[in-house]
């Protein structure tokens, strides 16, 4: 891999969920934000910990433990997700108070029937998109059922939105400008009944807080910039660029995950290799 390190200082950023070890995608993705940030430049590290049910303590100091060997640093401490709940609030609160949300009462089986039903759902980056069920539920319903304690996540009504949003654009150093078109993503959830706060919402939120300039991270993501393109506007952010790396695959071209058992880190440590093999192993060119 040959990627041309920058000359200028950049805020750069790896953000793990602690929900398992760390394997070698996680190393390209560390590495790679690491140089990105520049020989002056600044690289973080924040644990996206919101999910209670999945993350868990071990996973992350296994984490400090597998970037320390890999020969990473980053200013102490590292930011917590989990500690930021009352911002996220905030944001979605300001959204919410704009109209631009609403409480969704549907479960995914409630979802999968009706778009069984329908003769053809449209697809978007994750699958099929939301049918908007709830988009129309009358605010007094709505209210009604969330004072009974009826479960709910909150959805941005993007088509909303959108309504009366100059053009959006992003930037990607390796593929351009890029016109943002947010809608793929249809009516997607920023709080989940479960989790007070979504991925989009809480990486939005916290890359402006810290000053990201660049946000590095996987080929598996690109199409998430054209909805986070979509918060910072809404929310009032600052747009960094962006820069999406290859995946690593396994034998049969795969990409690495968790879910799958792939190798990590520490089981390849505890087999004898060294930061150097892992490099190796995943192409890595420090230069």
């Amino acid at each position: 891999m040959t990627v041309t390190p920058r000359t200028h200082a950049e805020t750069t950023r790896f953000a793990p969920s602690p929900t398992g070890r760390l394997h070698l995608g996680h190393a390209l993705s560390a590495l790679f934000a690491a140089r990105e940030a520049g020989p002056s430049g600044t690289f973080l590290l924040r644990i996206e910990d919101i999910d209670a049910g999945r993350c868990r303590e071990p996973f992350i100091k296994g984490i400090y433990e597998d970037l320390r060997w890999l020969g990473l640093s980053w200013p102490e401490p590292p930011w917590r997700q989990s500690a930021r709940m009352a911002v996220y609030a905030r944001a979605l609160d300001e959204l919410k108070a704009r109209g631009l949300l609403y409480p969704c009462f549907c479960s995914r089986g409630d979802i999968a029937r009706e778009i069984a039903a329908a003769a053809a759902a449209p697809q978007g980056p994750d699958g099929p998109l939301y049918p908007g069920t709830c988009r129309a539920l009358p605010t007094e319903e709505a209210a009604r059922r969330i004072a009974a304690g009826h479960p709910h996540a909150w959805r941005l009504n993007v088509g909303k939105a959108l309504t009366g949003a100059p053009p959006l654009a992003w930037t990607d150093r390796a593929r351009g400008k890029r016109t943002a078109t947010p809608e793929i993503f249809g009516d997607v959830v920023l709080a989940r009944r479960d989790v007070p706060a979504s991925y989009h919402l809480a990486v939005v939120v916290d890359d402006a807080a810290q000053g990201v300039t660049c946000v590095t991270r996987g080929e598996d993501l690109f199409a998430a910039s054209h909805l986070h393109r979509l918060l910072q506007y809404l929310l009032g952010l600052p747009t960094p660029e962006w820069h999406h790396h290859r995946l690593i695959a396994d034998a049969e071209g795969k990409r690495l995950a968790k879910r799958d058992h792939a190798p990590t880190l520490a089981a390849l440590r505890e087999a004898g290799a060294t930061p150097e093999e892992v490099k190796a192993a995943i192409g890595w060119n420090d230069r």
